[in-house]
């Protein structure tokens, strides 16, 4: 299978998610600019996925400016923390991972000895071209290995994921599902897919019911389009029909990612998500979170301090280029909406399976996986 995101050696090579199912377009990220796009305009999403990626855009962003020094590149990498960290504001792992690659590498160049950096032989301490372009490449090199890193942790959270939600759904056959939360949105198999995956390998029968996700279609188009061609039954519900399914007692249980997650167990995922949520707690069927413990954001109290991401209007106004609605009216286009944790039966990590009080079950699954992450921001 083509993969989601691939380091070529000098550039991300991604696939272009806004052409499929269409057709298979592999872009080359070789700026700044050119990631931010990408981001922007959702051709790579889902919060794993812009980790990974995010933190490769930082050696390209690198490699674009040729810093002279290390002091330069530090201020250049200072830049890129919000440039590209900042590009989607309610996904944490954009910004966590940006901050931890940036933050690794320039505490390995801090640990560098002058010596390394400096000309012994200029009593001004001043820096020569070639120890300047020495303590540069080292620094490059310690972002590619912490970015690389961090695709790689996530495909090992992936699996771990998938292991902890197969044993956990053992008895569901069909499964609701929103957005898309599979190899597409994450370095590895996927989340809430991830579990759908482990289903199938281990040969359990398992059918997916895929919401459509308004405004962009992610269900409808990458989802549905991943299932099929891993030869796994999948059929595309409107977001309006799925929780009349849910309520007939056609779905055994609904599993979705998530962008963030806060400390009380609130949950921001696609926009429709609480719809559904509301409908299997109103069913009594159980509803489960897939997401690493990267996308816990512990300095968030609440769901209500997550910010909604609000897209472009027009999102809403065209589909296939063609505008639906009336010319006077306006849209109202929030890219996600927050699930309380009430609703939710369980979270499924990498680190477990996390149950409420969630306050309690986050913070030992953090401390867990390393510690508490640093948050974003604070209510």
């Amino acid at each position: 299978m083509t993969p989601t995101l691939r380091w070529t050696g000098d550039s991300i090579e991604i696939i272009d998610q806004t052409r499929l199912p269409a057709e298979l377009v592999l872009l080359d990220v070789r700026d700044v600019a050119s990631a931010v796009d990408a981001i922007e305009r959702l051709a790579i999403r889902g919060a794993p996925a812009l980790g990974a990626f995010g933190a490769l855009a930082l050696v390209v962003g690198l490699d674009e400016a040729q810093p002279g020094s290390l002091d330069a590149a530090r201020e250049l990498l200072e830049r890129l923390r919000h440039d590209i960290g900042d590009a989607r504001p309610t996904a944490v792992n954009l910004r966590w991972a940006v901050d931890r690659t940036i933050d690794a590498a320039l505490a390995a160049a801090d640990s560098l000895s002058p010596s390394s950096t400096a000309n012994a032989s200029d009593p001004d301490g001043h820096s020569d071209d070639s120890s300047s372009a020495g303590g540069v490449a080292e620094l490059r090199q310690r972002l590619l290995d912490e970015a690389l890193a961090i695709g790689e942790e996530d495909a090992r959270a992936c699996a771990e994921i998938g292991r902890f939600g197969r044993e956990l759904l053992a008895d569901a056959t069909v499964i609701a599902t929103h957005c898309n939360a599979g190899r597409l949105a994450t370095a590895g198999t996927g989340t809430a897919l991830g579990v759908v995956y482990a289903k199938a390998a281990a040969g359990e029968p398992v059918r997916v019911l895929a919401a459509e996700t308004r405004p962009l279609l992610q269900g409808a188009r990458l989802t549905a389009w991943e299932l099929a061609d891993a030869g796994i039954d999948v059929s595309v519900v409107a977001d309006a029909a799925m929780a009349s399914l849910i309520a007939g007692g056609e779905v055994d249980a609904v599993i979705v990612g998530a962008d963030r997650i806060a400390a009380n167990g609130d949950t921001a995922n696609k926009v429709g998500t609480l719809a559904h949520a509301l409908a299997a707690a109103d069913a009594g069927i159980e509803f489960y979170i897939a997401a690493p413990t990267t996308t816990i954001d512990a300095a968030l109290p609440s769901g209500e301090c997550i910010a909604i991401e609000q897209r472009n209007p027009d999102e809403v106004h065209h589909a296939g280029g063609t505008r639906l609605t009336p010319t006077d009216a306006v849209a109202v286009n929030p890219a996600f909406d927050v699930t309380p944790a009430r609703l939710i039966t369980a979270i499924i990590t990498d680190a477990g399976v996390l149950r409420p009080p969630y306050d309690q079950s986050i913070a030992r699954a953090l401390a867990a996986a390393g510690g508490v992450r640093r948050g974003l921001s604070e209510c």
